[in-house]
Parts: C-alpha cells; structure tokens; sequence
C-alpha cells in the first residue's frame, strides 16, 4: 500500500469518527449539543482537523442525513420484501419508517427537518436521498390508483408518514394508537 493510500484511508476512517460522533452525540443530547469543539474534544483531534474534513456543523448533518438515508432504504426494503400482496407491503413499509424515525430521531432529523445543504426534489439531490425515496416509491407506486402519478402519490403518502412520526414524537398524538392510524392510513390512502 503507498503512502498516499494509507492517507486516503486515515483520512476516510477520520470522517466516519466525526460523522460518528456527531450522530451519537445528537442522538444522546439532540444536535444543539453538537458543536465543533465538542465534536474535537470526543474525537481528539484539533478542531482544524474537523474543519479539514467538514467546513462546519451543516455539512456535518449533510454527511449524517446522507447516511441516514442510505439506513432508511435499507430498511424499508428489508420490511417489504417478503411481503405476498400490496395490503401487507404498504404496511410494511409503513411501520418501517415510523419505526425508523421512532429509534433514531436525531438521524430523522438531520435528513428532514435540519439544513444540511443537501438539495432535494432536484438534480442535484444526492444519490442516498434519491434511493430513500426510490425504496418507497417501488412499494407504492401499484397502489397509487388510476390516474395517479406514483411520485406525486409517493411524496403524498410520505408526507402522511412524516406527520405522523413527527406528530408522535412531539407528544401532540398518543403513541397508543399507532397502530390504527397506521391501518387507517394504509386502508383509506393506499388500498382501495
């Protein structure tokens, strides 16, 4: 291995520990916590380190919501994979994105609701976000109904399910009926 791999490499396992750190850090303490003082302290390296990698905190939640992104396809294609018919993939994946933005809310927030200077409904859109989007349009767009574009359907289901993940976990709906307003929304907005 050369010299200038071996930096390549270093270089690479460095922003994996900041993008790391930050995400751990917001998860405990939410994103005001993350600071790029902080971020160095937990990393030991110097803040001109950081800064050689990220040019601040909203790049830092770009890299964290880009791999966010790239967990939530993921984990919506692994829910709906086995699923036999549209009823039970829809469900799938429903239950999969909430239960994702439930277990990770600083990662959720970064990709949806933080400026993280990434582009979105644009050409310029990055790929994992792309994917993310992708992984629930391939789920959704049979069911989207006569007539019915399926990205426009898509991004109308997705913004139900980005109310409802939000909505829960600011206290404004109880998490006991879950359940139900997944049913509801699945039997009322996606199968006829």
């Amino acid at each position: 291995m050369s010299v200038q791999e071996r930096k390549e490499r270093e270089r690479a396992g460095r922003e994996r520990l900041i993008v790391a750190t930050a995400r751990e850090l917001a998860e405990q303490q939410g994103w005001d916590a993350v600071t790029t003082r902080r971020l160095a302290e937990r990393i030991e390296y110097s803040q001109p380190v950081l800064y050689s990698h990220f040019r601040g905190k909203r790049e830092i939640i770009g890299a964290v919501a880009l791999e966010g992104a790239a967990e939530l396809a993921v984990a919506v294609r692994a829910a709906t994979a086995a699923a036999e018919d549209s009823r039970t993939r829809v469900t799938a994946l429903t239950r999969a994105y909430l239960d994702f933005a439930a277990r990770n809310p600083a990662v959720y927030d970064a990709i949806f609701q933080l400026d993280g200077g990434l582009a979105f409904a644009d050409e310029a859109t990055p790929e994992p976000l792309k994917d993310a989007f992708a992984a629930l349009l391939e789920n959704l767009e049979e069911v989207a109904g006569d007539g019915v574009h399926p990205g426009l359907f898509t991004e109308t289901f997705w913004a139900a399910l980005h109310g409802l993940a939000t909505l829960t976990r600011a206290g404004r709906l109880p998490p006991a009926d879950t359940e139900r307003r997944v049913a509801l929304l699945v039997d009322r907005l996606a199968i006829h």
